[in-house]
């Protein structure tokens, strides 16, 4: 049976270690960067060592909760990195909560604003975490 994308079912359940199967290479590149990323940038959270990271809040966020923007900032973290552990361990869910949460940065950013450059990027986050789910739906890479 051939998919959509033209891969056959042959292709999609090859072994992990046979070379040349480019699905599974994509899926493993995308699978790695999204448990990288959200774990990364959940831990930097609390030592702002990339960047002061409540510079990118809303400041109607904090407010609406009652809460101050590093603290707001320190559950994001740990969401982060529950996002990306969620990734590790169930791909096939936890790309979709992280293109979700990207969603929401995007949202945020916007309400923010001058952050537009940062908002695409996300957007081309999120569609890379949406390939990923996509992937691990359609294929059992998994020997």
């Amino acid at each position: 049976m051939t998919t959509a994308a033209g891969l056959n079912d042959r292709t999609m359940t090859r072994s992990r270690a046979e070379p040349g199967n480019a699905a599974y290479q994509a899926y493993q590149l995308l699978h790695l960067g999204f448990i990288a990323a959200p774990v990364l940038a959940g831990l930097d959270k609390f030592t702002n060592f990339m960047t002061h990271w409540d510079k990118y809040l809303a400041p109607a966020v904090p407010s609406m909760l009652h809460v101050s923007p590093h603290a707001f900032m320190m559950f994001v973290g740990v969401v982060e990195i529950l996002a990306g552990v969620l990734v590790a361990v169930k791909p096939k869910i936890g790309a979709y909560v992280v293109a979700a949460w990207l969603v929401g940065i995007m949202v945020n950013l916007l309400i923010v604003g001058g952050y537009l450059d940062v908002a695409l990027r996300d957007l081309g986050l999120c569609l890379g975490a949406l390939a990923l789910a996509r992937l691990a739906q359609l294929a059992p890479f998994e020997s």
